[in-house]
């Protein structure tokens, strides 16, 4: 949610971040519009509210025979105090109605859509294979980690079974960057998969995307496409205490998306699905820190890809590819072998004051007034990493070799195909 302040003082700044983003700039008046009414309407409540209690000590020093008039004259204004509580309220509706409607104010993004991102740097070397490399499904199947055949047979399509293998995989890349987010100050978190409306909304994902969200209806109920909206639930309604520092949480958990605007898109292997588990950091600090934190999170996301060897590229996401409450965003993408391009493995993003102001999570700063606090998020593992480590890592007989640092956690240097 934006801070209606900050719009007042800097109208152009909000237009043209929704510009940036490919939104409708018109939002902006017509939020500062209604604010604007708003203000009118609990000024003029105010007024009705001091002149009834100044005519309330009028009737209480009146004669018995001047009481039944002055408190005829009572009964109209409490009248019109009603009409102009009522008015008053309908205003602070339309302004938060609107609030909710626009994105957070980018930050230094670069403007266009999905396409027009920058990259920032590219990390390792490609590598070039003397024979003719397979996808992640094939390597999964063949080496039985992956059974996509079954997994559509129990839950329908995009949806599979880790086995073997693959299951200890995952498992020791979630532990691997589990254990790298504790030594780096986080608290680790298994947190609630199913969420109330308030903190999906909250968070920012059930806007213009909100068809990507399971809705459970009989118990309104959402679950989770990642724990950064259970962290960001958290310190809901809470005023937290920054003063040693940023609170740092990082959560593990199953993550659930609909996939509703990809039909046809990426329906081979695991790629895109609808179930998986992820490791997500999540960071509460003061607005001033905000942009050192972010590039702290990119630094662990760095330091964690570096662990399972794989090379990949970091892009600065544009405006009109941000979610609503990312006011900036970096990707790290992986190159994938058999598709010959980068995909998405992680993304951080700094959300400012969004999240906190629509959350309600405060924070005293150094002379004890409450502020709004920031909040950040980050990926430090996720399902999808499988298919740049299997494509990454094969070999010529159909074998992966496991990335050092999984070696402890898989029990194995070299996953080798059946007999």
């Amino acid at each position: 949610m934006i801070d209606l302040k900050f719009l007042r003082e800097n109208p152009a700044v909000v237009r043209e971040s929704q510009v940036n983003r490919g939104e409708d700039p018109a939002l902006v008046d017509q939020l500062l519009a209604a604010d604007e009414r708003r203000r009118e309407a609990i000024s003029a409540a105010d007024v009705l509210r001091g002149e009834q209690k100044a005519f309330g000590k009028k009737i209480g020093q009146a004669s018995p025979e001047e009481r039944p008039a002055l408190l005829e004259g009572s009964n109209e204004l409490k009248a019109k105090v009603k009409d102009a509580e009522e008015r008053q309220k309908g205003a602070e509706a339309e302004v938060h109605d609107l609030q909710f409607k626009l994105s957070n104010v980018v930050a230094g993004a670069p403007a266009g859509g999905e396409d027009d991102f920058v990259v920032l740097e590219h990390i390792g070397e490609k590598r070039e294979f003397d024979f003719e490399v397979k996808d992640h499904l094939e390597l999964g199947e063949s080496l039985g980690m992956i059974d996509m055949k079954r997994g559509t047979k129990v839950g329908g399509a995009r949806f599979y079974y880790l086995t073997g293998d693959g299951a200890f995989l995952q498992l020791g890349m979630m532990m691997l960057a589990a254990q790298k987010a504790r030594d780096a100050g986080f608290s680790l978190m298994i947190p609630p998969v199913l969420v109330r409306p308030e903190i999906m909304a909250g968070t920012g994902f059930l806007g213009e995307h909100s068809d990507e969200v399971y809705y459970l209806e009989r118990d309104d109920l959402y679950l989770v496409g990642t724990s950064e909206v259970a962290l960001a639930g958290y310190h809901s309604d809470e005023i937290i205490d920054l003063s040693d520092g940023p609170l740092q949480y990082t959560g593990w958990s199953s993550c659930f998306r609909r996939e509703a605007g990809s039909y046809g898109k990426d329906t081979r292997g695991i790629l895109r699905v609808h179930q998986f588990d992820k490791l997500e950091m999540f960071v509460y600090c003061d607005p001033a820190e905000a942009e050192e934190q972010h590039q702290k999170l990119l630094d662990m996301e760095k330091e964690m890809l570096a662990a399972i060897e794989v090379p990949y590229r970091v892009i600065d996401v544009a405006g009109g590819d941000l979610g609503a409450s990312a006011a900036r965003k970096f990707d790290t993408e992986a190159w994938i072998p058999s598709q010959g391009t980068y995909r998405e493995l992680t993304s951080t993003s700094n959300c400012t004051t969004f999240q906190g102001r629509r959350l309600n999570t405060r924070y005293r700063d150094a002379d004890g007034k409450t502020q709004t606090v920031a909040t950040l998020n980050g990926t430090l593992a996720t399902t999808r990493w499988l298919v740049a480590i299997l494509e990454n890592h094969q070999q010529a007989d159909g074998s992966v070799v496991v990335p050092e640092a999984l070696r402890p956690f898989v029990g194995k240097d070299v996953i080798e195909p059946g007999k």
